[in-house]
């Protein structure tokens, strides 16, 4: 039976909602669908998600093992430290930058049909999946190379993967809503994920941070989302409780900001984009 659409004054949170619920289908439809193109017409295909990891890999051990001799944790091949580190930064700066460009790059899709617009950023989240889940079978491999056997804790990698995937989202959706109007945010993007990987334990360990600037350096989300990681897929360092809640109150602050403010220009986007 068709779904009837009803508009009715008072409403219309609600039913943006359950749209968004009847709308699961095109969520999973568009999801596909960015993922078959991202593949597509590519000369090595999916090994690209092979080979930017271990690449971006070999280069910051190189940088920051080799050259500027920075330890590594407890212990870990330095290889292996910095690996971990990229599931979770990739998968940030990947959804990042798709969320952001979602709706212009979508636009004949925005401005013919009514849908709850929130799908289109959301459902370009599945790329970034995909490569994250490529990067942790990579993940896999090295660590029967070295025969670093995981710790118990490993499967706090899943509410690890969903933190991460709230922190990129949040800031997704406000990039989102302003590029529809402001085309300079889609020079920022890049920049904000080429600055964010130098001042986040990506290439080199927390534990070098001096103690003094220690709670400004957790400001950044994705320090805890980080150590985390290394904390459940190797069992290096110790938990990293503030990290991880100061993280955890960011991502549900940008969240909500992000959907307050991608709901408030929501009704424009078919006017301006």
């Amino acid at each position: 039976m068709p779904h009837e659409l009803v508009i009715e004054a008072g409403r219309a949170e609600r039913q943006y909602w359950k749209d968004l619920w009847r709308y699961r289908e095109l969520f999973l439809i568009l999801m596909w669908r960015d993922v078959a193109v991202q593949y597509k017409q590519t000369v090595v295909g999916i090994l690209w998600a092979v080979l930017r990891p271990l690449l971006t890999m070999a280069a910051f051990t190189f940088v920051f093992g080799k050259v500027a001799k920075l330890p590594s944790e407890g212990g870990v091949p330095y290889p292996l430290m910095v690996f971990v580190a990229m599931l979770p930064w990739q998968l940030f700066a990947t959804s990042l930058a798709a969320t952001a460009n979602s709706l212009v790059s979508n636009s004949n899709l925005v401005s013919k049909v009514y849908f709850p617009r929130i799908i289109v950023p959301a459902g370009t989240m599945g790329v970034a999946l995909v490569d994250y889940a490529i990067s942790f079978l990579l993940l896999g491999g090295m660590m029967a190379w070295y025969q670093y056997a995981p710790p118990l804790q490993i499967l706090a990698a899943i509410p690890l993967t969903m933190l991460a995937a709230i922190v990129a989202l949040g800031p997704g959706l406000i990039l989102c809503a302003l590029n529809v109007t402001y085309r300079d945010f889609r020079i920022i993007v890049p920049f904000i994920t080429q600055f964010g990987l130098y001042v986040s334990p990506v290439g080199f360990s927390s534990g070098i941070v001096p103690e003094k600037w220690r709670i400004l350096y957790e400001c950044n989300p994705m320090v805890g989302v980080i150590d985390g990681f290394r904390w459940a897929m190797l069992g290096s360092i110790e938990f990293p409780a503030r990290a991880l809640c100061i993280s955890m109150i960011c991502a549900f602050i940008c969240m909500l900001l992000g959907i307050k403010i991608f709901r408030k220009t929501e009704r424009t986007f078919a006017d301006v984009i």
